[in-house]
């Protein structure tokens, strides 16, 4: 399995910024590192309990925000980071934009969305 990064842009009601994602297909939400929604003037809509790799469970603030890649943009649910967060890239924004990660070329692709 590889690391990959997609660069991404978010935009909030103070503002815009360009962030590289680490793509974690275990993550649910898409989380934005503290200095990044602050910036961006994000504010917390609802807190949501999260488990971690190790078992443990953490709370984290969930807010809104448009997040922008060069294959599709649109409006996802993101998690608050806290302090020493990194930036992850979840499958419901994923879903959201209709886009899928191709862990082989490591590039995002559109969805085949289904009517039925």
């Amino acid at each position: 399995m590889g690391i990959t990064y997609i660069e991404g842009r978010v935009a909030g009601p103070a503002g815009q910024r360009t962030v590289d994602f680490l793509v974690d297909s275990g993550a649910t939400y898409s989380l934005l590192p503290y200095d990044v929604w602050t910036e961006i003037g994000l504010a917390p809509k609802r807190s949501a309990s999260f488990a971690l790799g190790d078992g443990s469970r953490i709370e984290r603030n969930i807010s809104e925000c448009h997040i922008a890649f060069s294959m599709g943009e649109g409006h996802s649910p993101v998690i608050l980071g806290e302090p020493g967060d990194s930036a992850l890239l979840g499958v419901v924004t994923l879903e959201n934009l209709g886009l899928v990660f191709n862990p082989f070329t490591r590039t995002l692709h559109p969805m085949r969305l289904l009517l039925a």
